[in-house]
């Protein structure tokens, strides 16, 4: 471990472990397995990055997809380690020169996708070349219940039989018990030590609202809190993608869509412009965004309730991964509620993988319906406890009114029955606001005894009333018709007057806060503010010289430690955050001589 400690400076910049990475390495280093669980942001790739440096042979990386493999490998060259990739990407030739490279035992890691791995003739090449550890990124892809679900990485299980000697490293930053048992079950890592961090990312905001016109209070927040930050706004149609990034585009910000309906080109051209530019926004489906390393990811938004905890922790996590401040925000409404319960049912899949579904999408609904502290729920979820409330979500900042809310639902109750168990939200909130339309007089409905009792309430409260008694599960919706209301066995004792109800009270969101300033900026003057500005137009010189993402290069942290220290050599230099020996012997010259040059030197 001294010698891991003396890479982990030397090398990487750091001066000391986090989280679990000093146990994780140290087992892995004596040559045993481990299934570890870190927040996205956590330091995960250090887990196996200086074990492969340590231990003899290539280590070999199981990653899901193209970006991210070749993210990690131009982030590893920048260190001056020999790592490369092999995938669709790459032409004969260049793919020749990688196999080659590691026959002669030149490489220290490469990075496949878990289908050409599993193909007999890499197994068989592998076979030929000492293997350091097997890393197996992204693991609850192993899980059919999970959001990223890829049949390949069940086959991984292979690499315990043909490679019994070589260590494994499960990692990933989702997996609930559920999942984790999968990923030891699936993958043959019985023997494994595990080893759980806090989910808990204390910089994020999380902030849910409910209610209609999203895409208006989608662009009150992006303008008055991110109006030049980059982000990620997740839809859940394609269609949607495609009209939110026009629409974004119209209001002046650079917005570009991604989902799996465009060609490979543009995808490739929209993900390389988001990590290489300045305060994109990237729309999307969830087909973007797994692994992603920007570190400088200010806002992830939902525009559609996620099918669950799992899906929403893991895309949330792809903001602030540098530590700094950032907001996870998702609006949704009654319609979301409906189309997510007539997809599942409608869907493929055992009833009991509906059944193990309908129980996510619950938790789902009820982190989005409750009162209290959004994240003491969230970390629950992971068997995580927090004891205090966080003090940084929306619950805490600006706590919810609630309100008795037996009478209301019982009338909402009483006139779904009375209607028939057969129609939808908008006619049974017409039927209780004394209406009289078309529909309401051809079906006699202005003479039940439920017509025009609602008053009370106006168009929106009893739609927020609707789906909240949808998301407890004491209303069901009809997954084969147009979405028409029945009562489910729960609603029996709240109609016989057996129990009570008090929901949260709804209100129209508020207007954002004023913008708050970006983390770089918010301790600096103006010498400070100005150095940092520099630091910032040299980095992004050098990217585009090579053609990698900026924070390749140094991310903001690093840039912020050099403003705060005013290096004035090399040595100096080597004290920044995140600069190690090859990164200094690359760049000190260039970055110092930019920091001579301002004022408040020295």
């Amino acid at each position: 471990m001294e010698c891991a400690r003396q890479v982990l400076r030397e090398t990487f910049g750091y001066d000391d472990f986090r989280l679990a990475q000093a146990g994780v390495i140290a087992e892995v280093l004596a040559g045993r397995d481990a299934l570890a669980l870190m927040p996205t942001g956590g330091g995960k790739s250090l887990c196996y990055q200086i074990p492969a440096l340590l231990r003899p042979g290539v280590a070999v990386v199981v990653s899901p997809l193209i970006a991210l493999m070749e993210d990690q490998v131009a982030a590893l060259r920048q260190l001056g380690l020999r790592a490369a990739c092999l995938n669709s990407a790459l032409d004969a030739g260049e793919r020749a020169a990688v196999a080659e490279a590691l026959r002669r035992g030149e490489l220290d890691l490469l990075y496949l996708a878990p289908e050409r791995l599993l193909g007999e003739s890499m197994l068989a090449l592998l076979g030929e070349c000492p293997l350091a550890l097997f890393a197996i990124d992204e693991a609850h892809c192993v899980s059919q219940w999970g959001h990223d679900f890829r049949p390949e990485y069940q086959q991984l299980r292979v690499l315990a039989e043909r490679f019994p000697g070589v260590p494994r490293l499960a990692l990933t930053a989702t997996a609930d018990a559920r999942t984790r048992a999968e990923i030891i079950e699936q993958l043959a890592l019985h023997d494994a030590r595990q080893f759980i961090s806090s989910f808990d990312r204390p910089n994020i905001r999380y902030t849910i609202s409910e209610g209609d016109n999203a895409r208006e209070r989608l662009w009150r927040f992006i303008r008055d809190r991110h109006p030049e930050d980059a982000g990620i706004v997740y839809c859940l149609s394609r269609r949607r993608v495609e009209q939110v990034a026009a629409w974004l585009g119209d209001k002046g910000r650079v917005a570009l869509p991604y989902h799996a309906g465009l060609p490979d080109a543009v995808r490739r051209a929209h993900q390389q412009r988001f990590q290489r530019e300045e305060g994109v926004i990237v729309v999307a489906t969830i087909a973007f965004g797994m692994g992603i390393d920007k570190p400088d990811v200010r806002f992830v938004a939902h525009l559609n309730l996620p099918r669950n905890i799992e899906s929403y922790y893991q895309e949330t996590g792809r903001a602030g991964r540098d530590g700094a401040p950032a907001d996870a925000w998702l609006a949704y409404g009654l319609q979301d509620v409906i189309t997510l319960r007539q997809m599942l049912e409608s869907g493929e899949g055992s009833e009991l993988y509906k059944r193990v579904a309908r129980q996510k999408l619950d938790a789902m609904l009820g982190l989005c319906e409750m009162a209290g502290c959004r994240r003491q729920a969230l970390l629950a979820y992971f068997d995580e406890p927090l004891a205090e409330p966080c003090g940084n979500c929306d619950n805490c900042l600006d706590p919810p009114p609630t309100w008795d809310a037996t009478e209301a639902a019982r009338m909402a109750l009483s006139c779904v029955y009375r209607t028939g168990q057969r129609f939808g939200v908008h006619h049974v909130v017409n039927v209780l606001l004394g209406k009289r339309d078309e529909r309401i007089t051809r079906w006699g409905h202005d003479r039940l005894s439920t017509w025009g009792i609602g008053g009370d309430l106006d168009q929106n409260q009893w739609r927020a009333l609707f789906r909240q008694l949808i998301a407890l599960g004491y209303l069901q919706v009809d997954t084969e018709g147009h979405g028409g209301l029945r009562l489910a066995e729960r609603a029996r004792p709240l109609l016989r007057g057996e129990e009570t109800l008090r929901l949260r009270q709804f209100r129209k969101p508020a207007r954002a806060r004023r913008p708050r300033a970006t983390p770089a900026a918010e301790s600096l003057g103006p010498d400070d503010e100005a150095l940092f500005q520099a630091l910032r137009r040299l980095r992004k010189e050098l990217a585009d010289a090579q053609g990698v993402p900026p924070y390749v290069i140094f991310n903001d942290r690093s840039l912020l430690d050099m403003v705060r220290l005013r290096p004035a050599d090399r040595t100096a230099f080597l004290q920044v955050s995140g600069v190690g020996e090859h990164k200094a012997e690359c760049y000190a010259g260039a970055f110092l001589a930019v920091i001579a040059r301002h004022p408040g030197n020295g």
